[in-house]
């Protein structure tokens, strides 16, 4: 029985990061999977519907664009996703929108920032 808790998949290779999002998301009522590889997200995001993807720039075994690149050769839709990443530079955030990204956040995220965004995005596209 799939579960009526909004899933959040964060895809980030940052133990501790992943750690600390996965606890506040959890903390405010999400289900939540994590996954550090570019294979484990799109196998996660295509075992079910994903409400919001968290996914970090640089992963194990790729980056971001590898992992959106899989998304769509797999028809793979999360319902958002949000790009988080240390890089300020104005043509990755950029090509990250052209890629279907909401936002590109920059490292460290305050966490009430962080969940007042994931509430707005979800309600937005709902």
């Amino acid at each position: 029985m799939a579960s009526a808790l909004p899933h959040v998949l964060i895809a980030e290779d940052n133990t501790l990061a992943s750690d600390a999002m996965r606890v506040l998301f959890e903390a405010t009522g999400h289900r939540v999977s994590v996954a550090a590889q570019v294979d484990d997200v799109i196998a996660v995001a295509a075992a079910g519907p994903v409400d919001l993807l968290l996914l970090d720039a640089g992963l194990s075994g790729g980056d971001c664009f590898d992992v959106l690149a899989g998304f769509r050769a797999r028809d793979i839709r999360p319902r958002v996703i949000a790009v988080v990443s240390g890089r300020d530079e104005p043509a990755f955030a950029q090509r990250c929108r052209d890629e279907g990204c909401v936002a590109v956040l920059l490292k460290p995220v305050p966490a009430r920032d962080l969940i007042r965004l994931a509430a707005e995005w979800m309600n937005r596209t709902a």
